[in-house]
């Protein structure tokens, strides 16, 4: 076996490679003598050149030089960024084998971190439209010294460095419009970021409030996020990290009752008037943190009869949460999460002791192109 150390390997060096896997992050796993190299927008089963910038004790990191035998599933990308741009991982990757891939990072990922069989994870559900789904992207603005201007668009996939950009083809066309106004009226300096929106059809929600990023696959999150709340047969519906109120009010007309949790004031706010424009009286809105409120809300909700619906920062739910669910035990969680290793580290946790029951996870493809994808898990209490 080859050591990182050994002079078999050297950065700078160019050797060839068979990509055996695409690893959880959008990079494909290859080997050089037992060792472990990472080289990104490659494909499983292809043949590349590659040379190698980075080794460490157990695995090294190389850019592709050319590819040598392609696969298939290789496409031309669409954006002329793309491998410059990190905003994109698989965009030379057809949208099939781009949903396959993801199934098999997330159910490597869940069965590797927290034991979980994988016939539990369902298939993909694809986006309508693979191109142009983003209502929210952050262009940054970044001093080019060499060139003396001021470039605007997003952190390069390489280094730290902004990648001047034009154009973002999985943004939105009205995105694309307002990037454009934003290079004819650039910002005065670099160092700047600048959120451009668009706002969801009849919801209110502040500038800095959380909204789902992809509004063409909203409506089957949410069908997901129904069926499971349906096949429970629970009365009561907490939502915690409710932000604007969406899932509570999209669900508020099939339970008794509801309550939304979230710190945010603002969002709060805007929560209430959500709910009294959609007509949704059955419950409401409480501003506080989640592990202040929830034990409470469980024991005047009556834990066997509730579901408590959670929709976390990526960085997953804090352990006091997580305790509190396992001790107050309502009749069933939702998790959704857009980062599935943290989702899988809280899932552990609900799980341990047989507390909690996995029924399935269901990911959505909220993220494509990217690396990234959308995930609902069902647990019940096994009690």
């Amino acid at each position: 076996m080859v050591e990182a150390d050994s002079p078999a390997l050297a950065v700078g060096q160019k050797h060839i490679v068979k990509i055996e896997d695409l690893a959880f992050g959008g990079e494909g796993v290859a080997r050089l003598h037992d060792f472990v190299i990472f080289v990104p927008f490659v494909i499983p089963g292809e043949e590349a050149e590659v040379k190698l910038l980075e080794l460490k004790k157990n695995f090294g990191r190389a850019r592709l030089v050319r590819i040598r035998t392609a696969t298939a599933e290789r496409v031309e990308p669409e954006c002329r960024y793309f491998g410059a741009c990190g905003g994109c991982q698989y965009q030379h990757i057809d949208y099939p084998a781009q949903l396959r891939f993801k199934h098999k990072q997330v159910a490597d990922l869940f069965e590797r971190l927290a034991g979980i069989a994988r016939d539990l994870i369902r298939p993909v559900i694809p986006c309508p439209r693979p191109y142009g789904y983003r209502n929210r992207i952050m262009i940054r603005s970044q001093w080019n010294k060499p060139e003396q201007k001021l470039n605007i668009g997003f952190i390069r996939a390489d280094c730290g460095l902004v990648e001047d950009i034009e154009t973002c083809k999985i943004a939105a066309p009205a995105l694309n419009e307002q990037i454009t106004r934003v290079r004819n009226h650039p910002p005065p300096k670099g160092g700047i970021k600048v959120v451009l929106r668009l706002p969801p059809a009849d919801w209110e929600v502040p500038p800095d409030s959380f909204f789902q990023n992809n509004f063409l696959l909203l409506p089957e999150l949410v069908r997901v996020v129904r069926q499971a709340r349906q096949a429970s047969g629970s009365a009561h519906l907490v939502d915690l990290y409710c932000g604007v109120g969406f899932f509570a009010i999209e669900l508020a007309g099939e339970v008794k009752s509801f309550v939304g949790v979230e710190c945010d004031r603002m969002a709060i706010a805007a929560a209430r008037r959500n709910a009294a424009q959609r007509h949704a009286h059955n419950g409401e809105f409480v501003s506080a943190k989640v592990e202040d409120a929830l034990p409470q809300l469980i024991a005047r909700l009556s834990a066997p009869a509730t579901t408590v619906l959670i929709d976390p920062p990526r960085k997953g739910c804090q352990p006091p949460t997580l305790e509190l669910l396992r001790r107050v035990r309502p009749a069933q969680v939702i998790y959704v999460s857009c980062h599935p290793a943290t989702m899988a580290r809280d899932l552990n946790i609900l799980r341990a002791g047989g507390v909690f029951k996995l029924v399935q996870v269901t990911p959505l493809d909220m993220f494509p192109q990217t690396q990234h994808v959308e995930c609902v898990a069902d647990l019940r209490f096994a009690g």
